[in-house]
């Protein structure tokens, strides 16, 4: 991701979540619950502006910090307390097998606050 520029690789990266969360929900078969996307969405933008030039710099340039970044957003948005139920049930019944690996950061956040 383009680090120069810091308002273009913030804008790059709450468009990189979005789609995420689209593919997520698609997958799952389930409509995303717009206003929390949109929360979620302003959440990661607004942390990552807060973070210093450095701290983004290798967030935005490694991958797992990238989706720890997503993850967070996600739990602190309240995207992990929608569709809570039948989302705990596909993880349950083995049907999330669609989504690429890294969306266990998002269904981690399910089964971990489900203990």
């Amino acid at each position: 991701m383009k680090i120069s520029g810091s308002t273009d690789a913030i804008k790059t990266l709450g468009e990189e979540f979005r789609r995420h969360l689209e593919v997520f929900y698609a997958r799952l078969k389930l409509a995303p619950p717009y206003d929390s996307v949109e929360k979620a969405i302003k959440s990661l933008t607004t942390t990552v502006a807060s973070m210093s030039f450095e701290d983004r710099a290798r967030m935005l340039s490694d991958p797992t910090l990238t989706w720890n970044q997503y993850r967070q957003a996600f739990v602190d948005s309240g995207l992990v307390l929608k569709h809570r139920g039948i989302i705990l049930g596909l993880i349950r019944s083995h049907q999330t097998s669609e989504l690429p690996a890294e969306y266990a950061a998002f269904l981690d956040a399910y089964t971990t606050i489900d203990r």
